[in-house]
């Protein structure tokens, strides 16, 4: 038994559209290049009237019934298409949510990673759900989560903004932060890859940095004992301090 061919993909958006006679229906309503209803035609009316402006009948609303048509160059559909699904990908990022996890008992420096994640979470337009969790005895302090949830919140403040004021939901303390319009936000501080959140740390490593790029690096002292002539690659030798107390001694 003979297989019927199976549809050529059109390699748009991953769906097959029908375009000229690989349209099954007997009646179509067929719609101007310039929007205008043209009204309802049969199938080969339809095509010829397409092949007289010079462009294809393409099925733009197959579950239509009548199906709706649409004289248009089928390059240029295609290309208004992918353009159209470009600009929706821009903001379909938008409604991602990450997830930070808190406790009361967070050390600094942890708070320090997790405010990272955040910072770098809101300028790629994702909100953030801040959960802070209870256990055992802690929830006999629930003041303490709340300070820590505020006290993230206030660090986010150039970044995002609450959508509502934090909640004691079961055992653990919720609320979302949504991403502030990009004129009314800060710069991102990770931008550069350093890691480091705060521009005043990154600022005070640059000028040691700057510091030991100006030291020369080949110099020509001769080194005064053993140890500097072992190690030379040492700008300030530990065993240098060693080897005087040792002389005095």
């Amino acid at each position: 038994m003979s297989r019927p061919f199976s549809p050529r993909s059109s390699g748009f958006s991953g769906s097959f559209v029908r375009v000229n006679g690989k349209i099954r229906a007997r009646e179509v309503r067929v719609v101007g290049d310039d929007g205008k209803q043209l009204g309802v035609l049969a199938l080969g009316e339809a095509i010829n009237l397409a092949r007289s402006h010079g462009v294809d009948l393409v099925e733009i609303a197959p579950n239509a019934t009548p199906p709706v048509c649409r004289l248009v160059d089928f390059g240029k559909y295609r290309y208004e298409q992918s353009k159209k699904e470009k600009e929706a990908k821009k903001h379909h990022h938008a409604n991602k949510v990450k997830e930070i996890q808190l406790s009361p008992s967070i050390s600094p420096h942890d708070f320090g990673v997790k405010l990272s994640h955040g910072i770098d979470f809101l300028c790629d337009e994702m909100k953030v759900k801040l959960a802070l969790r209870f256990r055992g005895r802690e929830m006999a302090h629930q003041e303490i989560g709340f300070q820590v949830v505020k006290k993230f919140i206030q660090a986010l403040a150039l970044y995002g903004h609450p959508d509502a004021e934090p909640k004691l939901i079961g055992r653990g303390i919720h609320v979302m932060l949504s991403p502030l319009p990009r004129n009314k936000r800060a710069k991102n501080p990770n931008q550069s890859g350093d890691g480091v959140p705060s521009a005043g740390a990154s600022s005070e490593n640059g000028d040691d940095s700057a510091k030991r790029e100006t030291k020369p690096q080949n110099s020509t002292i001769v080194p005064t004992n053993a140890a500097e002539q072992q190690s030379p690659g040492f700008a300030n030798n530990p065993f240098t301090q060693l080897d005087a107390k040792l002389g005095d001694g």
